[in-house]
């Protein structure tokens, strides 16, 4: 890393900033805390399981980030607490684009961040598609029809049986 290059942080639930240095200390102490190997980021899989996988994610980041957390006295239980919503997104792109730049092969480096920006085009598109769906008259629509159809269905509104109190066919 050059000395132009500034260290990915994000802010957690509780207000406390915290600084992602992904460095060899690092990779080791996630290896020996979590086995899990930084390095296949290179392999590509290892994105697609942080993303996935928000509870490991988590446990990555507070190993990531122990020396910075034992200074303020934070638990991983403090830690955990603290991460939900936005702060889980902010750490994931902060930690997945640290490791991005760890990376010692400049072509790893290259392809790596066209994984990382094509993953969060498609998130991004993904999410549009279901605020556009939600945001749509689409869901009233089949609503009032699934409504309008179990209506028509039963000759009445659904609860017809209850107004026309005959006798009940037998089953015998």
């Amino acid at each position: 890393m050059g000395e132009g290059d500034v260290m990915k942080q994000f802010t957690d639930n509780a207000g406390r900033t915290w600084t992602i240095a992904i460095n060899v200390d690092a990779i080791k102490r996630v290896k020996g805390l979590l086995d899990v190997n930084l390095l296949e980021i290179v392999e590509g899989t290892l994105i697609e399981r942080l993303i996935r996988d928000p509870v490991l994610l988590c446990d990555v980041v507070y190993v990531v980030c122990k020396p910075e957390a034992d200074e303020k006295n934070v638990s991983d239980e403090d830690f955990g607490r603290a991460m939900a919503g936005d702060a889980i997104e902010h750490a994931t792109k902060a930690v997945l684009e640290e490791l991005v730049g760890f990376s010692p092969s400049p072509r790893d480096r290259a392809n790596l961040t066209r994984v990382l920006e094509t993953t969060w085009r498609v998130m991004d598109r993904a999410r549009d598609m279901v605020e556009a769906k939600l945001t749509s008259s689409e869901l009233e629509k089949g609503i009032e029809q699934a409504l309008l159809n179990a209506s028509d269905s039963s000759g009445g509104v659904p609860a017809s049986s209850v107004s026309n109190p005959g006798p009940s066919p037998s089953t015998s």
